[in-house]
C-alpha cells in the first residue's frame, strides 16, 4: 500500500546523481567560452586563486573549462555552481569564501554592480546568429530608411551586432548599436563622453538625441509566443510604448511583433501597482547581499511603506519559492529587492508561477506609495532600485507630511473601494510600535501580523499552564506518517 502512493524511503538514499555531462563540444569551448581572453583577464592581474561561477544550465561544462584554464594560466580555479539568489548576479560572497582574488561569471548577466570591489569578468558565450537572415528580416519590418532604430540583442549574441550592423548601414543613415554595460577598467580614463547607459547596454546617441525617439530590433530568442526571457522583458516595460519593438530569433530569422507582449506587460504593472496600494502589510524580501546599495534601498523602502500607512516586514529567505512564502499568510504583497532581472524572471511576475500572492518589484512599490510619483504614462519603469535612491536622476523624493498630496482621493480599481489617507510617519519615528495606548490606559496590539494570529483557529502550540491535567508519559505511535505500525498492512 505504501509504495502505490510514494516510493521507498531506500530509494532516495540509494540513487545515485550522474553528472550533467559536456553539453558544448570540445573544439567550440575555447570560442564559446572565450578563454584566451580569460587567461589574459587572470595573467594581466596576477591571480592565483580565480573564482568560476557558472549557472546551473552551463554546470555541464565547468569542470573542462576549470581545468584548460588551470593549464593555461598556472591558477587555481574554483567553480562557485550554487548561488543564493539569482546566478545572473556576482557572487561576491563565495568568491571570498573560496579565497578568490577575480571572478570569472559565465552566461547571462545582469551587470549589476557588486557590493564589494573584486576584479570581475564577464564571458555571455557566444551564440551563432545568421547574419544574412537577420538583415532580410530587419528590412522586411523597417522599410523606412531614414527611420531611427537600435539594434540590440541578447547577452549571448552581443558579438554579431556589429557585424550585422555593417550590412544594414549602406542603407540605413540612423542606425544606433548597443553594447553590454561592461564595467570600466579600474584606472581607465576617456576623454569621449560616456554614452547613455540603461537596460545593462550603452547607446552611443548623438548630441541633441534621446532614446525615445527609436525604434528596437532585438536579436534572440527564438521567436515563439511564449513568455519572454528577463532581459527583454526589462526592454519591453522600458521602451517608449509609441516606438516600434520587434525580435528576430538569431538562427532562423523569424520577426516577432512585441507591440502585444510589451501592452500585457504593462498592464500586469498596473495591476501590481493597484495591489500594492491596497496593500496593508508588505513582505520585504532581500534577494540579494552582493549588489551595491542594497541596504540603502531597504531602507528607503522601509520609510516609503511607514510613509504610506503600511506595515513592513523584512524577509531573508534566499531564492524566493511559493512553499517559502505560504509560510506568511499575512502579508498581502511582497516585494523582491533583488538586481534588475530579479522581480522579472519568469518564475516570479507570471501567475503561472505558483505563487498565491503577487511579487512586486521595488519601483511598482514606489508607484504605490509615493504620491508624487508621475502618473503611468508619465513614469519610467525602472528595474533596479538604485534607481529610486537619491542622487539617480530619476529619484522622485516623498512629499513632506504637511502636503495636499497625501490628501488627495484615492479609489481602489480592484475593490472599488474609497482609500484612506495614510497616517504620515517621518523616518525619525520608531519603526514598530507593538503595543498602543488607549485613552483607558489599557493596551493592545496594533501589530497586523498579531492580529492575524488571533483570527485564526489554529494558532500553535499553546502552554494552557493549570488547565490541562498531569498525566504520566505514554508511549506515542511508531513509523511514519504514510504507514504507523500500529495500522497494518492495508
Amino acid at each position: 500500500m505504501e509504495s502505490t502512493f510514494s516510493s521507498p524511503a531506500e530509494a532516495a538514499l540509494q540513487r545515485e546523481v550522474g553528472a550533467a555531462g559536456l553539453l558544448t563540444a570540445l573544439a567550440d569551448l575555447d570560442r564559446v567560452y572565450e578563454l584566451q581572453r580569460v587567461v589574459r583577464f587572470v595573467r594581466d592581474l596576477g591571480c592565483q586563486r580565480v573564482a568560476l561561477q557558472f549557472p546551473d544550465q552551463l554546470l555541464g561544462d565547468a569542470g573542462v573549462v576549470a581545468a584548460r584554464l588551470e593549464e593555461a594560466s598556472g591558477s587555481k580555479m574554483f567553480i562557485l555552481g550554487d548561488t543564493a539568489y539569482g546566478s545572473c548576479c556576482v557572487d561576491v560572497l563565495g568568491a571570498e569564501q573560496a579565497g578568490a582574488q577575480a571572478l570569472v561569471h559565465f552566461g547571462p548577466a545582469c551587470l549589476s554592480p557588486p557590493a564589494r570591489p573584486l576584479p570581475v569578468a564577464f564571458v555571455f558565450g557566444q551564440r551563432s546568429v545568421a547574419l544574412e537572415l537577420c538583415a532580410k528580416a530587419f528590412e522586411a519590418q523597417n522599410p523606412d530608411p531614414t527611420a531611427p532604430v537600435v539594434l540590440l540583442s541578447e547577452p549571448a549574441c552581443a558579438h554579431a551586432l556589429e557585424a550585422l550592423a555593417t550590412l544594414l548601414r549602406p542603407q540605413y543613415l540612423d542606425l544606433l548599436v548597443s553594447s553590454p554595460a561592461l564595467p570600466l577598467p579600474v584606472g581607465s580614463l576617456h576623454s569621449e563622453p560616456e554614452p547613455l547607459e540603461r537596460f545593462g547596454r550603452r547607446f552611443p546617441l548623438a548630441p541633441g538625441r534621446c532614446l525615445e525617439e527609436y525604434g528596437a530590433f532585438y536579436v534572440g530568442g527564438s521567436g515563439a509566443s511564449c513568455d519572454p526571457d528577463p532581459d527583454l522583458s526589462r526592454l519591453l516595460l522600458g521602451w517608449a510604448p509609441e516606438r516600434p519593438f520587434f525580435s528576430c530569433c538569431p538562427d532562423t530569422g523569424r520577426t516577432h511583433d512585441e507591440g502585444g507582449r510589451a501592452g500585457r506587460l504593462r498592464a500586469r504593472r498596473r495591476y501590481l501597482v493597484e495591489r500594492a496600494r491596497d496593500a496593508h502589510v508588505v513582505g520585504l524580501l532581500v534577494g540579494t547581499l552582493g549588489v551595491a546599495r542594497h541596504l540603502e534601498a531597504l531602507a528607503h523602502l522601509r520609510n516609503l511603506t511607514r510613509a504610506a500607512g503600511k506595515r513592513s516586514y523584512v524577509l531573508a529567505l534566499g531564492r524566493p519559492t511559493p512553499p517559502k512564502l505560504a509560510n506568511f499568510p499575512e502579508v498581502d504583497v511582497f516585494v523582491l529587492l533583488a538586481c534588475p532581472l530579479g522581480p522579472l524572471a519568469p518564475l516570479a511576475p507570471q501567475p503561472s508561477g505558483g505563487f498565491f500572492l503577487p511579487l512586486l518589484s521595488p519601483c511598482e512599490l514606489e508607484a504605490a506609495c509615493n504620491p508624487a510619483w508621475p502618473s503611468p504614462g508619465l513614469a519610467p519603469h525602472l528595474t533596479h532600485y538604485a534607481d529610486l535612491l537619491p542622487g539617480s536622476p530619476f529619484h522622485v523624493p516623498l512629499p513632506p507630511p504637511e502636503s495636499e498630496l497625501w490628501d488627495a482621493p484615492d479609489v481602489s480599481l480592484i475593490t472599488g473601494e474609497l482609500r484612506p489617507p495614510p497616517v504620515w510617519k517621518s523616518s525619525n519615528d520608531p519603526v514598530c510600535s507593538a503595543l498602543t495606548p488607549r485613552p483607558q490606559l489599557d493596551l493592545v496590539e496594533s501589530s497586523p501580523a498579531a492580529s492575524f494570529l488571533c483570527s485564526r483557529s489554529w494558532q500553535g502550540l499553546q502552554p494552557q499552564l493549570g488547565q490541562t491535567p498531569v498525566t504520566g508519559a505514554v508511549s506515542g505511535r511508531r513509523g511514519i506518517a504514510i504507514a504507523y505500525e500500529d495500522e497494518g498492512s492495508s
